[in-house]
This record gives structure tokens, sequence and C-alpha cells, in this order.
């Protein structure tokens, strides 16, 4: 497969995509080539000076930079040259088979949504994050930040997305999804979470337990967790934040070295007709291997045709 990278996105970009694609590339089997898509003379140049050769990877010109607080609709239409669009080109004509950024998340989104569309019967695209189990494991949080004011049929499909994730990349049986809410009554939190429930708990598409509150996020009670994209940006920022104070603070486990954004490198867009990641705009090139070999593993899981297929029988089941 071809996973194309866009080597211009991100505070640290070209070097922290470029170290991160040649950490890649010792991992990846040779049948697989990473696509560099940035200024051609920069990723020569430095590829000569780390002594890697050009020819072990694919190099595509795109000179043009969207920069983080472009508007991310007319930046694409202005600036066709720039590496996220080039990217998105590719993607849509089947160069490549996946597409990582570190770069703008607004620009990736609109991107996703009109180069490769969204898969027929999504409402919105969602992105998710993973939350370390203390026990072992990963918990879905979805959504973190695309959709901050969901509707309950759409949340009610975050629990689907987040399910089919679990399951494929994960690799968790029969996951279990929970709504995040502040107590767990069934008639517990706003409007929008109370409607959300009454949708979520008669589901047949995923295994829905219930309302899950704060104090829970950590433990083995749930493999996915729904919530807003407002209140899932928060709740993944506030996480961000202490995991940042435990390290001021010279506190070394295991446990908390796994709530490290440099362990998975990037979030999938969900319900999109093909695999996109987008990595944190501070990424290192750890963090950049972590995405391009989660993008090969999400591409490989054909998640987004199981999604699709999911997403038929969802119709079928509701004629």
């Amino acid at each position: 497969m071809k996973i194309g990278l866009d080597v211009l996105g991100g505070d640290f970009a070209p070097k922290a995509a470029l170290h991160g694609a040649i950490l890649a590339q010792k991992e990846l089997p040779k049948t697989d080539r990473i696509v560099l898509i940035g200024d051609e003379e920069i990723i020569l140049a430095f590829l000569k000076e780390e002594k890697i050769r050009a020819d072990l990877f694919d190099i595509v010109d795109a000179p043009d930079l969207i920069e983080m607080d472009e508007q991310p609709t007319k930046a694409l239409l202005n600036k066709p040259n720039s590496s996220i669009a080039v990217g998105f080109r590719m993607l849509k004509h089947k160069e490549i088979h996946a597409f990582a950024s570190a770069g703008s998340s607004g620009a990736m989104m609109v991107g996703s949504i009109y180069s490769v569309n969204t898969i027929q019967g999504i409402i919105r695209p969602s992105t998710p994050a993973y939350i370390p189990k203390e026990n072992g494991g990963n918990c879905v949080l979805i959504d973190v930040g695309t959709n901050p004011d969901s509707k309950p049929d759409v949340m009610y499909q975050f629990g689907l997305l987040g399910s089919l994730f679990a399951e494929n990349v994960f690799h968790v049986k029969n996951p279990r999804v929970g709504l995040l809410n502040i107590g767990s009554e069934e008639k517990k939190g706003s409007l929008t979470t109370q409607s959300a429930f009454q949708l979520m708990k008669d589901s047949k598409d995923y295994n829905f337990v219930g309302n899950v509150e704060g104090r829970e996020l950590f433990r083995d009670n749930v493999d996915v967790i729904v919530c807003d994209g407002f209140v899932g940006n928060i709740v993944l920022k506030q996480i961000e934040a202490m995991y940042r104070v435990f390290l001021k603070r010279g506190m070394k486990d295991p446990y908390l070295d796994r709530f490290n954004y440099e362990t998975y490198g990037g979030t999938p867009i969900l319900g999109i007709n093909s695999t996109v990641l987008v990595g944190h705009g501070i990424s290192n090139g750890n963090a950049i291997r972590n995405m391009i070999l989660m993008s090969k593993e999400i591409h490989e899981a054909k998640l987004a045709q199981k999604i699709k297929h999911a997403l038929e029988r969802f119709a079928l089941n509701n004629v």
C-alpha cells in the first residue's frame, strides 16, 4: 500500500515529519511505500543531510502550506499546490491508500468531506481519542471536537462508529458502549443526552450499557464513551494537562506513560470513504512514525468498508 504524508504540516515540520517517515519506513514491509508530499527541494536536502536514500520514498512536490489559522475551505481552493490539497487529490484518485497530516485539522476535515466524501448515511464524520484503561487496553472517546453541537441522532451514530473502531482496530469483541453523563440514571443530564439515551438504549447496532460518569473514564466498565465534541474536547485536553503536570512533578509510571500522545500518533476521521489520520500539531518524529503505522493498520482493517456495511444494515433495519 501507499501512505501519503503531509511533510509540511505541524509545528515542527518539515523535520519532525521527515524524521517520522524515516523511522516508519524501517518498520514497514518492502511492499509498502511512504509518499512524501511537500516541498521537493526541502525533502531531498533533508534526506541527503541524514544520509537516507531518496529512492526509499515516493516524493511529490507540493510547495505551499495551509496555515493553522486559515479558513479551511478557502485555503484548499486558493492553494491547490498545498501539501494537504495535493494529498487529497491523490487520495481521491487512489494514487495513495491513506493520508496523514499533523497540519490544519480543519483543512483535513474539509478535504475529507469534499474529496473522498462521507459514507452514505453518515450524518457527520467524527474523530475519536484513545483513553488508557488502568488495567490495560484502551477506551475510545468519541467525539473529541469535530462536532461540538451534536444532536441525539448524531450521538447515536458516534456509538456505532466508536464500536466498529474498537472492534476492528483495538480488537475488542462486542465493545461496550456508554454515554458520558453526570449520573448513571436514565433521566440524568441535558435534554440532548436524555434523548440520545432513549435512542441508544434500544440499539440493535451495538452493545449499549448505559450512562458513564466522568470518574469512570479510566476504569474497565466500557470500551467506547460517547459524548458531543464540546465535552469530548474538554475531557481530552484536561487529560493532556494532567499528564503534563505529572511529568513536571517527576512522576513516572508505566501506566502514565500511556497517556503520551506520541504513543498513538494520530486519530482517524471516521465516517468517510477512505483512511485519513490527523496528528497533534506538536507532533515530533516518534508521533509521526506512529501515525503512519496506525494509518496502515486502519486501512488494512478495512474500517471504512465495515462502517459502510454497518450503515447499510442500519438502513435495512429501519425501513
